[in-house]
C-alpha cells in the first residue's frame, strides 16, 4: 500500500510503498476513502522538517534537553546513533480520515465489515490507503453523511473540546482569534450553542467565510473593527470567553485576549501560539487561562486509546470518542457545515505535489482533502494464524560461505540504535525480513539497514525455511509468546530482555523447547560481553573464597506516557530491566543465585535486592529511580580474597590487588557489549555450536528477576528451585 511520509532530517516528502498493517485484536482495519490535511498542524511539522539542524533545535528545546540527558547517561556515540536514527527516518503525516471497515479484530462488536467510520489519531488515522485503528479512536458515520465530510471528524473534535473547555452559555459573547480550520469550526460550534461570536484574523477572506458561517462580526486583530464589535455586543464589558486558535510566534493574540476579555473571563488555548502572558493585564482581570488538550479526555492515555478501556460516562461525560461521534452527528444534522471549508480535493497519488503547493503558498486553503481510489468488494477475510511445522534438534552446520539469514520482529529505538547498526553490513550476515505492527516502521528499517523484505505478517516469516534466526525486539508483554512461536518454528531466537514477565510465560517457553527439541535461545543480557568488564574480570582472576558484590543502578525517572510505566501489561520496571543486573552479577560470581530477598522504599520504585549464591557469595543490587540524571547509571564493586574490581558505568574499570590496574579512560564512550554479544550469537547460528549463554543460566536469571516481586509481597527471602 501507499502512505505519505516525511524525512525529518532532510525534509523530503514521499508517497512510499509500505506493507499493509495487520488486523490486531481490539481494533479494525480501515481502507481510507478521504483523509484531511490539517493545514495548521501538519504544515507546521512540514516546515520544521525543512529547517537546518540549528533551526530544528531552536524549535524543539524540549528534545534538545533530552539529548543532553542522553549524552550524560549513554555517551556521545550512542546518543548520536539514536538521534540520527530518529531524524533520518520516515515519519507519518495525517490524523483525521474516513474509510470503510475492511477487517474486524477480536473483541470488536460495534462495527462490521463494510461500515463507514471516521478515525482519529496521529498514529492510526494516517494519510495511508489502509490503517489499523483501535476501538476508542473510531466512530460509526451517521447515515447520509458524505465520507468527505466525515473526514473532518478529528479536527472537529479538537474544536469541540476547545469549546467545552470554555464552558459557553446561552447569550454569551466570545472572541475567536485565528480563523483557520480550527477557528472556523469553533465559530460554528459556538453559534450553534447560542453564543454570539466575534472573529479576528488578518486574512479578509477568512473573516468573510466566518461571517457566512455564523460569526456576528470579524476583522483584522490590528484594526479597530474587532474592538468596536466587542464593545457593541457586550456594552463595553468585554467577551465572556476568548478562544486562541492561532499559531505562530507573535504574542499579539494573548495581549488582545486580555484587552477584550471581561473581568474574570476565560481564555482557552486551542492552537499553538506564543503565551508570554502580560502579567498585569491578566492579574487585574483575574482571567482564567485554560488549555484544551487535543480531542478530549482519553488523549495520550494508552489504556484508553490502545487498550480500549472506556471512562464511565457518569464520571467523564465527553471522551475523545464521544466527541468524535458528537461532531459527526452535528454535521449530519446540519448544525455544522464543513463543505464551505473544503478549498481543494486532491487525488492521493498527488499528495506530495499538494503538500509542496501548500508549503510554497501556491495553494491557499482552509482545508484540503485527499481522495483515495474507490474501495471495491466486501473486504478480505482475516488471515488464519497457523503455527508452522515444528523442526526439532539443533540446526545443521551451514555450508562455508552461506550467509546467516536473520529476521527482526520489531524495529523500535533499541533495535535500530543498538542492534541493527552492528549487524548491517556484517560479513556472513543477511538481513532477510523485518516484521512490525506498523507498516512505516518496517519500511524505515528496510531502507536504513538493507533488509531484503518488510512485512506485518509474522506467520510468513516463521514459515520461511530460509530464515535461520529470529530477533524478538518488541514490547515486554510479547516476548515470551513470540519466542515460543519462533522456537516451535525451528528458528534460533535472540530475544531482548525480559524473556518472560510471569512464571507461566517462562513455563510456556520451556514447554516449547521440550516439545520442539530446539534450545537455540539467547536473551539480550549484553553486559557480560562488554570488553571493559571482561578485561577487568580477567585481571581480577580466579577467587577461592566467597565474594561480596555491590551494584548501584541509577535508573532515573521515566517520561510521562512511557510504555515502561504500563505495569498492568508490561510488568514492573525491574521485571523489564532487572535481568541485566542479575545476569551480570551471576556471571561475575560464576554461579546461579539460590535465594532472593527484596525490600522497597516507601512511595517509589526504589528497590534493594540481595542475591545469595551457593558458595556463600552475595550480590546487593540497589535499583533507584529518584537519583540525579547527571550521576552515572551503573557502578559496581566486587570484593573477594583481598581484591576489589570496580566498574564505573562502562567508561572506566579498575582492579585493586598487590598491583593496581586501571583501564584507559574512554571519554563519552560506553561499550555495553552489544557488538560482541551479536557476534557470538551469529557464530553459534552459523556453526551450530552452543549458544553464548547456557539455557540454564537464562532461566535462572529470569526466575530470580521474577522472584523479586514475590519477595516484596511476602516480605521474606524467596528460595529458588534448581534451574531446569
Amino acid at each position: 500500500m501507499k502512505q505519505v511520509v516525511q524525512n525529518y532530517k532532510s525534509g523530503e516528502l514521499a508517497l512510499l510503498d509500505v506493507p499493509e498493517p495487520g488486523c490486531k485484536p481490539g481494533g479494525v482495519l480501515v481502507r481510507t476513502a478521504y483523509s484531511l490535511i490539517s493545514t495548521g498542524t501538519e504544515l507546521m511539522k512540514v516546515s520544521e522538517a525543512g529547517m537546518s539542524m540549528l533551526g530544528k533545535a531552536r524549535s524543539r528545546p524540549d528534545q534538545v534537553a533530552k539529548v543532553v540527558q542522553s549524552v550524560a547517561a549513554n555517551g556521545v556515540p550512542a546518543t548520536y546513533r539514536k538521534v540520527m536514527g530518529k531524524l533520518d527516518s520516515y515519519t507519518p503525516l495525517g490524523y483525521s480520515l474516513c474509510g470503510v471497515v475492511e477487517q474486524v479484530g477480536a473483541g470488536i462488536d460495534d462495527v462490521a465489515v463494510g461500515d463507514l467510520v471516521a478515525c482519529a489519531g496521529n498514529e492510526h488515522a494516517l494519510h495511508a490507503e489502509v490503517n489499523w485503528v483501535p476501538k476508542n479512536l473510531y466512530a460509526r458515520v451517521p447515515d447520509g453523511l458524505a465520507p468527505r465530510h466525515a473526514a473532518f471528524g478529528t479536527v472537529g473534535s479538537i474544536a469541540l473540546q476547545g469549546v467545552r473547555r470554555g464552558e459557553p452559555q446561552l447569550g454569551d459573547v466570545a472572541l475567536v482569534i485565528g480563523l483557520g480550520l480550527i477557528g472556523q469550526l469553533v465559530v460554528q460550534l459556538l453559534a450553534a450553542s447560542g453564543v454570539r461570536v466575534v472573529g479576528a484574523d488578518p486574512d479578509p477572506a477568512r473573516c468573510e467565510l466566518a461571517e457566512r458561517l455564523g460569526a456576528a462580526a470579524c476583522g483584522d486583530p490590528a484594526s479597530a473593527a474587532v474592538e468596536g464589535a466587542v464593545a457593541e455586543l457586550t456594552g463595553g464589558l468585554g467577551v465572556d470567553q476568548v478562544y486562541l486558535a492561532a499559531g505562530g510566534g507573535s504574542n499579539q493574540p494573548v495581549e488582545l485576549a486580555a484587552r477584550l476579555s471581561r473581568d474574570r473571563g476565560r481564555v482557552v488555548d486551542i492552537g499553538k501560539c506564543s503565551l508570554d502572558l502580560p502579567w498585569n493585564a491578566y492579574y487585574e482581570k483575574e482571567l482564567d487561562v485554560r488549555f484544551s488538550r487535543s480531542y478530549g479526555p482519553g488523549r495520550y492515555d494508552p489504556e484508553y486509546e490502545l487498550e480500549g478501556r472506556d471512562y464511565p460516562i457518569g464520571y467523564v461525560r465527553w471522551t475523545e470518542r464521544r466527541n468524535l461521534a458528537c461532531f459527526l452527528d452535528l454535521v449530519a444534522r446540519g448544525r455544522v457545515d464543513v463543505e464551505p471549508l473544503v478549498s481543494h480535493i486532491a487525488d492521493f497519488e498527488d499528495a506530495v505535489k499538494t503538500y509542496q503547493r501548500l508549503t510554497d503558498g501556491e495553494l491557499k486553503a482552509v482545508a484540503v482533502l485527499f481522495r483515495y481510489a474507490e474501495h471495491e468488494g466486501e473486504g478480505r477475510a482475516a488471515p488464519l494464524v497457523a503455527v508452522p511445522a515444528v523442526r526439532t534438534g539443533h540446526r545443521p552446520v551451514r555450508a562455508a560461505g552461506t550467509p546467516v539469514r536473520l529476521a527482526f520482529v520489531g524495529a523500535g529505538n533499541y533495535a535500530t540504535s543498538m542492534l541493527l547498526p552492528h549487524l548491517a553490513g556484517r560479513d556472513g550476515v543477511e538481513l532477510a525480513t523485518v516484521v512490525t505492527t506498523t507498516a512505516l516502521s518496517a519500511a524505515n528499517a528496510q531502507r536504513k539497514f538493507g533488509f531484503a523484505g518488510a512485512t506485518t505478517d509474522l506467520d510468513a516469516v516463521l514459515g520461511d525455511e530460509s530464515v535461520d534466526a529470529v530477533f524478538v525486539v518488541t514490547r515486554h508483554s510479547t516476548h515470551a509468546d513470540l519466542t515460543r512461536k519462533a522456537l516451535l518454528a525451528g528458528k534460533a531466537v535472540f530475544v531482548e530482555k525480559p524473556l518472560a514477565l510471569t512464571e507461566e510465560e517462562l513455563a510456556g517457553v520451556l514447554a516449547a523447547v521440550e516439545e520442539s527439541g530446539n534450545d537455540r535461545l539467547q536473551v539480550g543480557f549484553n553486559r557480560r560481553f562488554a570488553p571493559l568488564l571482561r578485561e577487568a574480570r580477567q585481571r581480577f582472576g580466579a577467587r577461592t573464597g566467597p565474594a561480596s558484590l555491590r551494584y548501584l543502578v541509577n535508573a532515573g525517572r521515566l517520561d510521562h506516557g512511557s510504555w515502561y510505566l504500563r505495569q498492568g501489561t508490561e510488568g514492573s520496571r525491574f521485571a523489564g530491566e532487572g535481568g541485566h543486573f542479575v545476569d551480570t552479577a551471576s556471571w561475575l560470581l560464576d554461579a546461579d543465585p539460590v535465594s532472593v530477598y527484596a525490600v522497597a522504599a516507601s512511595g517509589n520504585e526504589d528497590l534493594q535486592i540481595v542475591l545469595r549464591y551457593p558458595d556463600g557469595s552475595t550480590a546487593a543490587i540497589s535499583y533507584v529511580t529518584n537519583g540525579p540524571s547527571g550521576f552515572p547509571k551503573e557502578t559496581l564493586d566486587l570484593i573477594a580474597d583481598g581484591k576489589v574490581l570496580r566498574l564505573d558505568d562502562f567508561v572506566r574499570a579498575s582492579v585493586y590487588d598487590r598491583k593496581r590496574w586501571v583501564s584507559s579512560r574512554l571519554p563519552q564512550a560506553r561499550d555495553k557489549g552489544q557488538n560482541a554479544e551479536l557476534a557470538a550469537f551469529v557464530k553459534a547460528v552459523r556453526t551450530g555450536g552452543p549458544m553464548p549463554v547456557p539455557l540454564r543460566s537464562l532461566v535462572a536469571t529470569t526466575t530470580a528477576t521474577l522472584a523479586v516481586e514475590a519477595g516484596l509481597a511476602a516480605g521474606a527471602p524467596v528460595t529458588l528451585a534448581g534451574a531446569r
